[in-house]
């Protein structure tokens, strides 16, 4: 979060503010989304802490449907930057 700042950690490329390269450092260097996992292992860790097994199922449920977001949200990421790098190469001719 630190690299990306509060303005490219939650609203960033949804409205057009990209960083001006890959943030490449920890936990980006670990995982892609690390606060989609995070997220997921929040809810894990709260629901094995409790005993709950309902908390382990949403956890669960939860994890799918992050899956099933990423399966959007990456692709139209990475168009976002390849436009960006498509203008910017118009640019420099």
């Amino acid at each position: 979060m630190w690299a990306l700042g509060v303005t490219g950690t939650y609203l960033g490329d949804y409205f057009g503010i990209l960083m001006d390269e890959r943030v490449t450092g920890f936990p980006f260097n670990v995982t892609d989304n690390p606060m989609y996992y995070g997220s997921f292992l929040s809810f894990l860790g709260t629901g094995l802490w409790f005993a709950k097994p309902a908390g382990i199922a949403v956890s669960g449920f939860v994890l799918v449907m992050y899956l099933i977001a990423l399966r959007f949200e990456e692709p139209f990421t990475a168009e976002i930057y390849a436009k960006r790098e498509r203008e910017r190469a118009k640019k420099a001719k």
